[in-house]
């Protein structure tokens, strides 16, 4: 075995008589590995690590040494230190190399092998010579492996630093803390999480935040909102199907819950979900595994569901429109996402963050705002949420000069019925100068207040496409195109 890099040793020993013995033993192979240290207590050895952290690649120790740290205390504090560092453990504790509860007991402490201090010729060598070294050689290779998952995991866990910065919750409120709390608690375990709210308060946002602060936060997060796909379809996205399955399956296609295995998938406005659709997922939740159109074998899968509606479930229950087995299977954790106009004291925060993020989007100063027009956005019922905010925000952007006035922030809240008449929230008047306003951006404000103002007056985002008199993926994509998706 031939390396490019000498692995670097450091040993952990008391008594010079061992100390000679692995010496020799190491020596024929002095061109692969070097010890550079030598120490005999383990305070010794973790100041050394301290120093030099990248400078070891092997610690190898005696059990018992002199100084009180010895043993699994001594294994624990090396991997705190260097989680990457591999130790090898020598021992007169015992003679019998297959007494497996001593094994087990240095491997759970972080050594990666362990052996006798007696071989064949005690005099001159530590254990068998040929084995001993090929420890070595293999807890280095081991080194290298978890050094390198070491940084893919930094670089992971960074990306997922960056998500949460933009998907952090904007607020101060008691509400607002409250729903924090609520996060990190629930991300600590597996549970199901059903997510309720009115349309617009982020129930999205909280299912990103509780995914990436879980332990699955490196696997993937895949959201659906099952009101947007035909009935027909839903099936095969969500559970895939076999080459051949039907007329048209060319290929074979990964449904959702494969592709969200060991991660979390998000159903949105699941109450839209059709009764043979709730059939299936009760299974998946129920066995932990899925059926394919056209394969008889069934998939296992581990997907923790994350489920959210605007709608009142339990109501949807004695409707009969929603299965009651599968609403207590996904209600195992329960998390409302409080309106806005319960939380007004976030509204300047929540401004001063959007207005922010649009203005450097646009590459433009940050806006100025009159406490007049503040007002007015605080003042404001705020039908359609933190995304009627955000629209509006955007809006200001766009409109308003040098400063944000009470003028701008009336003529950003155009909107058909659903506007709040009394702080003076009106629609645009067309024939006055000082406010034209080219088409594409008067007809982009049109259609994004009347598709907020429908959405608002539905039930859901479906109720919302049948009113409109749009298929529900035309409608899904028309929003996002106007922002408010």
């Amino acid at each position: 075995m031939i390396y490019n890099k000498v692995i670097k040793i450091l040993l952990v020993e008391d008594e010079e008589f061992d100390v000679r013995r692995v010496k020799n033993t190491l020596k024929p192979f002095e061109d692969s590995i070097e010890i550079l240290d030598v120490v005999s207590t383990g305070f010794h050895a973790l100041d050394l690590i301290k120093k030099n952290e990248n400078s070891y690649d092997v610690v190898i120790m005696d059990y018992q040494i002199a100084g009180g740290l010895m043993g699994e205390s001594l294994i624990k504090k090396i991997k705190e230190l260097s989680p990457v560092i591999q130790i090898i453990v020598i021992t007169k504790m015992t003679v019998n190399i297959s007494d497996f509860n001593f094994a087990n007991k240095l491997i759970k402490a972080g050594a990666s092998w362990y052996c006798t201090k007696y071989p064949a010729d005690i005099e001159s060598f530590i254990y068998q010579p040929t084995d001993f070294i090929l420890g070595i050689f293999n807890a280095y290779e081991k080194k290298l492996l978890e050094a390198e998952r070491f940084k893919s995991n930094k670089k992971l866990s960074k990306n997922i630093e960056n998500i949460l910065e933009q998907k952090i919750l904007i607020g101060k409120s008691e509400k607002i803390e409250d729903l924090r709390n609520q996060i990190e608690k629930y991300a600590q375990n597996n549970a199901n999480v059903l997510i309720t709210g009115s349309s617009g308060t982020g129930k999205e946002l909280v299912a990103v935040n509780i995914h990436y602060k879980s332990q699955r936060r490196f696997e993937n997060f895949i959201a659906i909102n099952c009101g947007s796909l035909p009935h027909e379809l839903i099936e095969s996205e969500l559970f895939g199907y076999e080459k051949g399955a039907f007329t048209g399956a060319t290929s074979k296609k990964l449904g959702l819950f494969e592709i969200a295995n060991h991660g979390t998938i998000f159903l949105d406005e699941i109450a839209e979900l059709p009764m043979m659709a709730q059939v299936k997922l009760l299974r998946v939740i129920q066995e932990g595994e899925i059926e394919k159109i056209g394969r008889t074998e069934k998939i296992k899968v581990d997907v923790r569901i994350i489920a959210a509606t605007n709608k009142n479930l339990a109501q949807e229950v004695v409707d009969k429109k929603f299965r009651e087995d599968l609403y207590y299977r996904l209600n195992v954790v329960p998390i409302n996402v409080p309106p806005l106009v319960n939380r007004k004291e976030d509204i300047p925060l929540l401004v001063d963050h959007f207005l922010n993020m649009f203005c450097i989007d646009a590459g433009k100063p940050k806006l100025a705002i009159e406490d007049k027009a503040m007002e007015m956005l605080m003042n404001y019922d705020w039908p359609g949420n933190v995304r009627e905010l955000v629209n509006v925000i955007q809006r200001l952007s766009f409109i308003s000069e040098n400063i944000i006035t009470s003028s701008n922030v009336n003529n950003a809240l155009i909107s058909l019925p659903g506007v709040n008449k009394k702080f003076g929230a009106k629609i645009i008047e067309f024939f006055n100068s000082t406010e034209m306003l080219p088409w594409r951006e008067m007809e982009k404000l049109l259609r994004e207040s009347y598709f907020t103002f429908v959405r608002d007056q539905s039930l859901s985002d479906a109720d919302a496409a049948k009113r409109l008199g749009l298929a529900p993926p035309n409608y899904h994509r028309m929003c996002k195109e106007l922002g408010l998706k």
